[in-house]
Parts: structure tokens; sequence; C-alpha cells
């Protein structure tokens, strides 16, 4: 009788122990809510910088040490130019002139924000817009959420 109720205890335990870690990884992580919000503006500054041809919204919201990279696809080859690199400087550039004639983008163009992650000093997040997808991870600098890396591509084409 003892080794029975020994048996079904160890088993109570351990089956509490394994519901508990499923429930844990299943579980919403909680996010500090103003780091939430100013890693979404951060986001939202780069995504509308390029959007509106303001490229005050880039200096602000990216850093001077921003690295990025991408995967461009070609419509005439149907292949990608892989590891296309740009500076802060030439995003920054690029944003004072990608819309300027207000051809790349309209109001129904894409500008979906998905942050995965907000620690006290590093974030990650993705946003879908007008080009394709870019990748984020942001850094905490002088109390200020910057981007400080970017992995984008062009939308994926559906017959790859």
């Amino acid at each position: 009788m003892k080794y029975l109720a020994k048996t079904l205890f160890s088993f109570a335990i351990t089956s509490s122990l394994i519901f508990s870690s499923c429930n844990q990884k299943n579980a919403k992580k909680e996010f500090n809510k103003e780091d939430y919000k100013l890693v979404n503006t951060a986001i939202q500054d780069y995504v509308e910088g390029l959007y509106f041809v303001d490229s005050t919204k880039i200096d602000r919201s990216v850093d001077k040490k921003m690295r990025k990279i991408g995967y461009y696809y070609s419509k005439k080859t149907k292949t990608y130019r892989d590891n296309l690199e740009m500076t802060h400087t030439q995003l920054s550039n690029l944003a004072a002139r990608w819309n300027k004639d207000g051809k790349n983008v309209n109001k129904n163009s894409p500008k979906e924000i998905e942050i995965f992650d907000v620690n006290s000093k590093t974030a990650s997040a993705k946003l879908t817009a007008q080009w394709g997808i870019d990748l984020f991870h942001l850094a905490k600098v002088n109390n200020q959420w910057k981007i400080v890396n970017v992995m984008w591509q062009s939308m994926p084409k559906k017959e790859l």
C-alpha cells in the first residue's frame, strides 16, 4: 500500500510540474507598457520616415551604427539579390527621396508592426511594409529605443 501511495504521489508531483511548465511556455509574455509603446514608436518613425519622406524620423529612431542587410527580389530575373548592405546615412538619404513623388506608397500601403520581445535594454520586432518585411533588433541607448539591426527582404513571392 505504501508503494502505491508513493507512486501516486510521485505521479501527481511530476504531472503538476509538467503541466505548469507547459502553461508557462504558452502564456503570453507581459511587457513593460511604456517600453513597448516606445519600441512601437521607434518602428513607426522608421516606416513613416520612408513613407512620408521625412528623414528626421529615421534620425530619431535609428542608431548611427545601425547595420542593415537585405534581400531584394528581381521580377525580371525571378531571383533574390543577397546581402545588400545599408548604413544609417544611406537609409536617411533614402527616406529623403524614396517616396518623394508619392508613387511608392498610398493610404492602403501595409504598415503592420509585430513586437516579439521587449526587455529592459533589448527588443525585437517585425514590420510588414510596402517594400517587404523588416526584422529589427532594438536597444535602449541613453534611455531611448533605437533600431540597431535590420534584416529585410522583398515581399515573399508565392511562386518561390
